[in-house]
């Protein structure tokens, strides 16, 4: 799932995303990804934007840490947040890796990988 209020990233990180063979959902923010959660469709993956209106991606991320059934969710931040002490905060409330805006495609596909979700000797 993709969780970005910016179209054009939501767009970006599909295309990468389907590049690697995986099916996309989309939300344009914390609380639709929630909803999306709710109604059963609870992905594998989300790639999570800090500043979204109505619900951002720290809280998003403390929601899901907090409910027992989503915990196996894989949640990477991609964000313009480059602080220190936000990526410490993110990662501290449940996020597995962190993602700094701009970035390359190789970016995300080598966090990917580090995260055991894709395997660039196959991608090959």
């Amino acid at each position: 799932m993709i969780i970005d209020d910016s179209r054009a990233m939501r767009s970006i990180l599909r295309r990468i995303l389907a590049g690697l063979d995986f099916e996309t959902l989309e939300a344009g923010n914390g609380r639709e990804a929630l909803d999306l959660f709710e109604a059963g469709q609870v992905p594998d993956l989300c790639l999570v934007d800090w500043n979204m209106p109505l619900m951002d991606g720290y809280t998003f991320i403390t929601e899901v840490r907090a409910n027992r059934d989503w915990r196996d969710v894989t949640l990477m931040m991609v964000t313009t947040e480059s602080e220190q002490g936000q990526i410490v905060k993110a990662l501290a409330a449940g996020a597995h890796e962190y993602v700094i805006k701009p970035f390359t495609p190789d970016a995300i596909v080598d966090k990917l990988e580090l995260l055991g979700l894709v395997n660039r000797e196959v991608l090959a």
